[in-house]
């Protein structure tokens, strides 16, 4: 590594702590670490782990390996709750949607670790530890999800009354930026297209420019959410969803008075075994008739309060 690739290293590297410092610091002045929790904890987390693999790094080699990836770890786990947490706020409105997404959000999360578990026990590599395939795997997982979450919110914000200038959109846009960027470099490096250096230091740039974004979402004023931007095709998505969970009840007063409308039209109509030819009995038939002037609400609520 030359003298000026090594600068640029550690700049790149350095930049890291700074802006989540100077992030973690508008969250608490805003009172965002409130509001989005675990993105402050991801944040803080971020700066401890410089504070250690730095060190380690420079004076202790040799440990640098394992600590990295144990901090690694950590960092996976709290990104696949900090994209949970965007998803919330996203769909705060909408609870029975909400809900189902939280149920989806943790099979995912089981799926995530046994197909980490699997992977783990299956691998032959003499040169990768089983537990480090096993955080690879659940990685490139997260970044996946992360990269879906985007991609969601930019398909679906209008139909959500989501506006892109919302904190929730920003913490999925820096994700995805990042994931989009650490996929392909995967890829790249795995067909011998980039070498181990540079995949570092594009990789590095690509979450600088992630935490860019983060912080200018975070000294931005996020748009109250405007309740009458809610289109109605989520209104129906919540509806028939609650409709699944909580289906009318048999004795309900809807199916009631169906029935009783169709009885009263049905008495309307002449009596198919009356002949016309003669008098007496047409005139009785036409006497049976109930006019649908009749059929007043005040009735049919009389019918009703007799029937309980």
């Amino acid at each position: 590594m030359s003298e000026k690739i090594k600068i640029l290293y550690y700049a790149l590297w350095l930049a890291h702590p700074v802006l989540q410092t100077v992030i973690a610091i508008a969250m608490l002045r805003r009172g965002q670490h409130r509001e989005f929790k675990y993105f402050f904890a991801y944040v803080v987390t971020q700066i401890l782990s410089f504070a250690v693999v730095f060190p380690t790094y420079r004076y202790y080699p040799l440990a640098v390996f394992y600590v990295s990836w144990i901090t690694t770890a950590i960092s996976v786990a709290l990104g696949f709750k900090v994209i949970h947490e965007a998803f919330l706020d996203v769909f705060r409105p909408f609870h029975t949607l909400r809900d189902l997404g939280t149920v989806l959000f943790k099979w995912a999360g089981l799926v995530m670790l046994l197909v980490a578990g699997v992977v783990s026990v299956s691998t032959n590599s003499s040169d990768t530890p089983p537990w480090v395939q096993a955080i690879t795997t659940a990685q490139r997982s997260v970044r996946i999800i992360q990269v879906g979450m985007v991609l969601f919110l930019l398909f679906f914000a209008r139909y959500l009354g989501v506006s892109r200038r919302q904190h929730s959109f920003g913490i999925a846009l820096g994700f995805g930026t990042f994931a989009v960027v650490e996929l392909t470099l995967i890829a790249s490096w795995a067909g011998d297209h980039l070498s181990n250096l540079a995949v570092n230091l594009i990789n590095m740039g690509a979450y600088n420019a992630a935490l860019f974004i983060w912080l200018g979402y975070t000294l931005a004023k996020s748009p109250a959410r405007d309740a009458a931007s809610t289109l109605l095709r989520p209104q129906r998505w919540e509806q028939s969803l609650s409709d699944i969970q909580h289906p009318l009840p048999a004795d309900s007063l809807i199916p009631m008075f169906e029935g009783m409308v169709d009885r009263a039209l049905s008495r309307t109509r002449v009596s198919p075994s009356v002949t016309p030819e003669v008098g007496g009995a047409a005139t009785a038939a036409r006497a049976t008739v109930v006019p649908m002037s009749a059929l007043t609400i005040s009735g049919l609520v009389e019918r009703v309060g007799s029937k309980r």
